[in-house]
């Protein structure tokens, strides 16, 4: 049924007027049309039902179980979940991890949380702004020039407080951010006025004694709380066993500086220049936080960032120097791809018919891309691992990026997206490529 079934008020219009050719009779003795009431009822009450299963998310989560079989039959019969990409051994385990993220992307699709008529019209005028001020300014084809240098994040300016979670006693720095939209940037007066997020703060873990080397861990969409960074960042196995200071901020409008029930919402919403101001934003703060570590007197500055931290960390190597290592997990690298792929039909659709996607949206998101900046950390210092059955960041984005790396080490780990948190796989190789970064041989603190 669905989409086939009747339309009441179509067959009452042709049942009144007898469409084209007028009424049809079968003599005097034809009985009046008389069962267009239960029709309704019948499919007033079909329609509703439908409304209600859409509403629930575990009637959408069963949605997976198609999605993971369609997934897994082509994967098997091309032999690749995304160019270049082998699928690997199918079993069990792996069918179980892309059923997860199939599950949790169709709960995340409620009917609720789509756009309205007018905020089509609304995101596309603020895209063709942004494309036009964006391509008359020269960002578009220099990105780097969009990132204005943030001003240096000195002693007098942060507040500290302690805190302890997963074992781990901690430190939380806590500082103005001082990321202001430029005027006139559209989407700019909306983002500005999220009060929460101008606080920004970083969770810190440092070893007593000499220099060590830094790293910098950037958490993932709807994290941004210390007991979530340091499952998710590995944090423990940084700092206890390779010896690292680590240093977690926290994204906009994640954590404790969200403006919603959900970490992270408004950052990853339809609102499509929310997301340029947030990458923008998260871009500064971390080089911020940079100037604050490079005082501390580092031997090495790492950066490693997960799914919607992998994006940040892979755009901050583009524009920052003297950083000697870059993990990137699970990335995302192509938001307005990442929409298109994800969105319903009807979504998409619109979303073409209003000039958002389809040519305004990855043009205006060309300046806060990974995939528009040059890389100044070597090619053998830039690591990368992804999920060969990651449904929700795509294999396909993780590929883009390590071709744009010009193909460095990299780890493909035969699970979903969450699955690198129970790999051992993951967990050696991230291991082995910090230590090579802080050199195994040598006493922390005696850079090579």
């Amino acid at each position: 049924m669905g989409d086939a079934a009747p339309v009441p008020g179509a067959v009452a219009d042709e049942a009144t007027h007898g469409g084209e050719h007028g009424p049809c009779h079968a003599g005097p003795e034809a009985p009046p049309v008389r069962s267009l009431p239960l029709v309704d009822r019948v499919t007033g009450t079909y329609r509703a039902v439908l409304r209600f299963l859409e509403r629930r998310s575990l009637a959408r989560a069963s949605r997976a179980i198609p999605r993971t079989v369609r997934f897994l039959t082509s994967s098997k019969l091309t032999g690749s979940v995304a160019e270049a990409v082998p699928v690997p051994a199918l079993s069990l385990g792996f069918a179980g991890g892309v059923a997860m993220d199939e599950a949790l992307l169709s709960m995340a699709m409620a009917p609720n949380r789509f756009p309205r008529r007018a905020d089509y019209t609304r995101v596309g005028e603020e895209l063709t702004q942004a494309h036009e001020m964006f391509s008359r300014r020269g960002w578009l084809a220099r990105p780097t020039a969009y990132h204005r240098t943030p001003p240096p994040l000195a002693e007098r300016d942060v507040t500290v407080a302690r805190g302890w979670a997963m074992g781990l006693g901690y430190e939380q720095l806590a500082y103005a951010s001082e990321f202001v939209p430029r005027p006139a940037e559209p989407g700019g007066q909306r983002w500005s006025s999220y009060g929460p997020n101008h606080r920004a703060l970083a969770t810190v873990l440092r070893h007593r004694g000499g220099p060590r080397p830094w790293a910098v861990c950037v958490h993932g969409f709807c994290m941004g709380y210390p007991f979530m960074d340091f499952v998710g960042l590995h944090t423990a196995k940084l700092h206890r066993e390779l010896g690292y200071n680590v240093a977690l901020p926290v994204l906009p409008l994640h954590g404790p500086r969200k403006v919603t029930r959900v970490s992270g919402e408004p950052f990853l919403s339809f609102d499509l220049m929310n997301t340029v101001h947030g990458v923008a934003q998260a871009v500064w703060d971390v080089r911020r936080l940079l100037s604050w570590i490079r005082a501390q007197g580092p031997t090495a500055i790492v950066l490693y960032g997960v799914s919607l931290g992998g994006y940040v960390v892979s755009l901050v190597v583009g524009i920052e120097d003297d950083i000697d290592a870059v993990v990137a997990g699970i990335p995302v690298v192509d938001f307005p791809s990442l929409f298109h792929a994800h969105s319903p039909v009807h979504i998409r659709a619109r979303s073409i018919e209003h000039r958002i996607l389809g040519g305004t949206a990855e043009s205006v998101f060309s300046v806060v891309s990974p995939l528009h900046v040059t890389p100044k950390v070597p090619r053998e210092r830039r690591y990368l691992y992804a999920g060969s059955g990651d449904r929700l960041a795509l294999p396909d984005q993780a590929r883009r990026l390590w071709e744009h790396w010009d193909e460095p080490t990299t780890c493909w780990y035969a699970g979903n997206h969450v699955g690198y948190l129970w790999s051992r796989q993951v967990g050696s190789f991230v291991g082995s490529s910090l230590t090579e970064v802080r050199g195994d041989d040598r006493v922390p603190g005696a850079r090579g």
